[in-house]
């Protein structure tokens, strides 16, 4: 074991002791380093145990670089790569980035570059390489090698963005402004990317200053004001080489801006303020307002201002444009003062000397002139309270006074607004007085409002008022107790029952109790205490007996004047156990009694219906006596008459109802006009010829008919009224109307006589003209 390692040692050892080295083609220039050959322990055997390889490398190289940006029409040589290995005939093969495109090797193993490079794109390339022999056998394996490509200053710096920045005025020298940053594509670590930054005099160089390496803008003075000159612009250069003349360079411009500071004290815009006021300018209301002048920024302005004198009076609060509101904090009175004066002052508290110090107004005069106007009248208190005593009527509760604060001092005239409030006021003096007397006890308080107003009819103002109603002993003592019972064995000075009372006065009450009727079975003990027990002075008791016990109580209530009540205690008879609980009681004889608002309620129910009855009668009355004056009072409803058809003459009663006419004969009423003298009748009066005798007036069957259908009419008052007769296929003997048929008539020698179509208006004046005469002849 300790042999095989000696062995593998050995070996590592000589592996160990190769190097490779890059040797440099001559006519590059360069030289070519050999490194010394040694032989290596290719193979070690050992009978027992496996073979093992360890092979060692023999490249022999220096490292390679290339020129940026050079031109290459043809390919040209940057090196050679050799191996200590001693072989006749040698191939060469690279692989890696660029290889065979870029970079190409030949046989003897010079290393070509085929095109420009650029290092901004690839700094290095890595590439690996590999030698053959004539019969393509790898005879060195993998060796990694790196092209550099060398820089050259072909960029110039570039500004990535905009630079602005900004400082508050009076900063002190040395604060940073804005750092500005430029950046260059070349090799950072040589010259040509090294940048260096300066001011121009493009720019204003009076206030900043940059540092070269960091490209820091820093303030240099300290006497930045915003108010003189709110910005500034400076042009940064950015040159490469380290700020050589020959390196390339780029330039931006940076604003600077100045922000503010409060550095400048307010002043007034004027020495002297004259102001108008009314006198009824409500408190906390703005007069009017004190303008400042501040160069500062509004977010930066902090005036103060102050009122040596009338401070009570008025204050000054600030606007939101931080100017003076002057405002009232104590009502005004023209009458009183007229007019004030006082010096109002402004300061701020600033962190430096005020710039404006010497120039600043911080005083001024405020002069306000109070204007005189027509006030309400004004109360001498702002809520008026009196005390009345309840049950009594008062004629001087008290006197509400208002009086007018103008000068012309008008008269005032008091009034109650409430309707319905039971206090009354005098009009002219404002007394107070009772329309009824007061309850305390329904109501304990009443409150109202009180309205002043200047005579005749000038402003009105109001004040609230309250009446406080006092109590007195006006109300009887009443009775509190739980039901009181009594058992079959209750035997004497037994109690029953604790006997207490209530009183709806205010006033504290001392009651006590007696018996207002003396009573055979029961006695009251009063303890004094406001409290009184009911004890039995003979017992014993039965269910049987018919009798119920009651007892009067007189309760007393101690007050002024006294009050005394009588109540009727009922007592239940019952059948206890052992213990005094009742298992039966006999039933109490209750009273039975209706309120006076159910007694009301109960007969304007009962009066109610009686009218509804009246009037039902009455409407029944007067629908009947309504149909008997429409029997009698000869009224036709006549039926429409198409013109447009012949008709069937009288058969066709459908057409035209002539039974009317026969119903009209009997009174008359057809020939009646307004002068109550007979006129010709509305229909067509029947003109027989003279030498007929005119027959009486319905004598015939049918007018026998119409008779009795009247007769049962006029005696049946319930039945419908018989005043339509249809007549089918009968003429009638004796028709008040005679025949209809125009067969007999002619245009001349016709006995029917139609002047009456005169008054059936102008539509029938015409047909009145051919078959009539005139109608005032035939009246005359």
């Amino acid at each position: 074991m300790m042999a095989w390692l000696q062995l593998w040692t050995t070996g590592l050892m000589a592996s160990m002791a190769l190097s490779v080295s890059l040797g440099i083609s001559e006519d590059s220039g360069l030289p070519v380093v050999d490194a010394e050959k040694r032989e290596p322990a290719d193979i070690v055997r050992k009978e027992s145990y496996p073979v093992l390889f360890r092979q060692k490398r023999e490249w022999i190289w220096n490292s390679l670089y290339v020129e940026e940006e050079k031109p290459a029409p043809n390919p040209y040589k940057i090196g050679q790569l050799k191996s200590s290995q001693r072989v006749e005939v040698k191939n060469f093969k690279i692989e890696g980035e660029g290889a065979n495109d870029i970079f190409t090797i030949d046989e003897k193993g010079d290393l070509f570059v085929s095109r420009s490079l650029d290092r901004e794109e690839k700094s290095s390339y890595h590439l690996t390489a590999r030698m053959y022999d004539g019969n393509n056998m790898l005879i060195e394996d993998a060796g990694d090698f790196v092209v550099q490509v060398n820089d050259i200053n072909d960029n110039t710096p570039i500004f990535p963005r905009t630079y602005n920045g900004s400082i508050m005025e009076r900063s002190t020298i040395g604060t940073k402004v804005v750092e500005v940053r430029a950046t260059d594509a070349d090799d950072p670590t040589t010259a040509n990317g090294e940048l260096k930054y300066t001011l121009t005099q493009n720019g204003d160089l009076s206030a900043f200053q940059i540092n070269s390496v960091t490209g820091v803008i820093s303030c240099k003075i300290n006497t930045l004001d915003r108010e003189t000159k709110s910005q500034y612009v400076v042009v940064v250069k950015a040159q490469d080489m380290r700020g050589i003349p020959s390196g390339s360079t780029a330039t931006t411009s940076v604003t600077i801006t100045i922000t503010d500071t409060n550095d400048n004290i307010a002043s007034f815009t004027r020495r002297t303020y004259e102001l108008q006021v009314p006198e009824d300018l409500k408190l906390n209301e703005k007069m009017g307002t004190l303008e400042l002048e501040d160069r500062d920024q509004i977010q930066n302005k902090e005036p103060i201002i102050t009122i040596p004198n009338n401070s009570d009076m008025f204050a000054v609060e600030l606007s939101p444009n931080k100017d003076g509101n002057l405002m009232l904090k104590k009502a005004l009175d023209y009458e009183t003062t007229n007019s004030y004066s006082f010096t109002v002052q402004v300061r701020e508290d600033l962190k430096f000397p005020a710039d404006n110090a010497a120039s600043a107004v911080t005083t001024a005069q405020v002069n306000i002139k109070v204007l005189d106007v027509d006030e309400p009248p004004e109360f001498t208190l702002s809520i008026y309270t009196f005390n009345v005593v309840e049950e009594m009527l008062v004629n001087n509760i008290g006197t509400v006074t208002a009086k007018d604060p103008d000068r012309a001092k008008k008269s005032i005239r008091y009034s109650i607004l409430d309707k319905d409030c039971p206090i009354t006021i005098n009009p002219f003096t404002g007394q107070l007085s009772t329309l009824r007397t007061l309850d305390r006890e329904l109501e304990a308080t009443h409150m109202f409002q009180v309205k002043a107003q200047e005579e005749p009819s000038g402003l009105e103002s109001f004040v609230k008022v309250n009446i406080i109603v006092q109590d007195i002993n006006d109300n009887k003592p009443e009775l509190a107790v739980d039901d009181i019972f009594i058992c079959e064995n209750d035997n004497a000075d037994m109690v029953i029952g604790t006997l207490r009372a209530i009183d709806k006065d205010d006033q504290p009450a001392s009651f006590s109790f007696s018996l207002a009727n003396p009573s055979s079975n029961f006695s009251i003990k009063d303890y004094g205490n406001n409290s009184a027990d009911i004890i039995v002075k003979q017992g014993l008791f039965s269910l049987d007996d018919p009798r119920d016990y009651s007892v009067d109580v007189r309760i007393s209530d101690g007050g002024r004047p006294m009050q005394t009540s009588v109540t009727k205690l009922a007592i239940k008879a019952c059948r206890c156990d052992s213990k005094r609980v009742p298992t039966h009681c006999k039933a109490v004889a209750q009273k039975m009694g209706v309120s006076v608002h159910a007694l009301i309620a109960i007969l304007l129910c009962i009066l109610t219906i009686l009218v509804i009855v009246i009037l039902f009668v009455m409407r029944k009355r007067y629908q009947k006596d309504s149909l008997a004056s429409m029997k009698n009072s000869g009224e036709i409803h006549e039926q429409l008459v198409t013109y447009d058809e012949e008709g069937g003459g009288e058969m066709d009663t459908n057409g035209y109802d002539v039974s009317i006419l026969t119903s009209a004969c009997h009174d008359g009423s057809l020939l009646r006009h307004p002068d109550r003298h007979p006129h010709p009748s509305l229909y067509a009066m029947v003109q027989k010829p003279p030498h007929h005798t005119q027959p009486t007036a319905c004598k015939g069957d049918m007018a026998a008919m119409i008779e009795v259908k009247k007769d049962e009419a006029d005696h049946d008052r319930d039945g419908f009224p018989y005043d339509t007769l249809h007549i089918y296929g009968y003429e009638g003997p004796e028709s008040l109307a005679g025949s209809l048929s125009s067969l007999e008539s002619s245009s001349t020698g016709s006995n029917l006589d139609y002047d009456f179509l005169n008054d059936w208006g102008p539509r029938f004046r015409p047909l009145a003209e051919l078959y009539g005469v005139d109608g005032a002849d035939y009246y005359h």
